[in-house]
């Protein structure tokens, strides 16, 4: 039975080698365990540590650009809101532009029936240039290609110069019907008080009554004084003052 108890022993103490360890070896183990699991701690707090440092600086970043793409969500949502507002100012000009085109294609056209109006009834000077003014800005004016900028700019263009006939003077050469004869004279033109004629050779002088609207002649004591315009408009002769029969300017 002895013999018994003490394989049983033996085997006890290969089974469990712990029981054959002293005490400091068994401390040291304990130590050693501890300090393992320390270290596996640590470890894993570290790990956590940096994992947690890693996520704070991603939601530091989303949340930084969020604050970003918020500010330029509102600068596009400003911008946006002032675009409609151009848009809409765009549409009402437009709008604006497209009746004050049609008001304007009407008021050129008025314009131009007062201008022949007006020139046809004025002195009859220079009557085929002014004719040829009229027909043109009537073609410009039917010509529906041209902006309405140009035609009324070519309409303004005409009544300017309509406008300075008033302040000059000049001299042409016309041929002209006086009392059914055809005679071929030096024309003056005084702004647009008169018009006075004579032959080429001086013989001959006369002006436009206006009130009757023909070509009539004056007495030969006006003749020098016409003869003298006609030289001065010319600038054959230097300006000089002198009495010319204006005669009745209206009717």
């Amino acid at each position: 039975m002895t013999r018994y108890a003490v394989v049983i022993l033996a085997a006890a103490l290969l089974v469990c080698p712990a029981f054959g360890q002293t005490p400091e070896t068994r401390i040291k183990t304990k130590v050693e365990g501890t300090v393992d699991i320390h270290k596996d701690t640590q470890e894993k707090e570290d790990a956590w540590a940096r994992q947690r440092a890693e996520l704070k600086a991603r939601y530091e970043a989303a949340k930084a650009s969020i604050g970003s793409l918020e500010k330029e969500r509102d600068i596009l949502a400003r911008e946006n809101t002032a675009l409609g507002d151009r848009v809409e100012e765009l549409k009402r000009r437009i709008e604006e532009s497209v009746r004050l085109e049609e008001g304007l294609e009407d008021a050129l056209e008025t314009t131009l029936v007062e201008l022949e109006r007006f020139v046809t009834e004025d002195l009859p000077f220079l009557p085929e240039e002014r004719a040829t003014r009229i027909r043109s800005l009537k073609e410009t004016l039917a010509l529906a290609d041209t902006s309405p900028a140009e035609k009324l700019r070519r309409l303004l263009e005409a009544l300017q110069v309509e406008c300075e006939y008033g302040d000059t003077v000049e001299t042409y050469q016309q041929k002209i019907t006086v009392n059914g004869e055809p005679v071929f004279a030096d024309i003056f033109r005084l702004g647009r008080l008169s018009v006075f004629w004579q032959t080429p050779d001086g013989t001959r002088v006369g002006e436009y009554d206006r009130v009757n609207g023909q070509w009539v002649e004056l007495p030969s004591q006006y003749g020098r004084s016409v003869r003298m315009a006609v030289e001065m408009a010319s600038k054959r002769r230097p300006v000089e003052l002198i009495r010319l029969p204006l005669g009745r300017i209206n009717p």
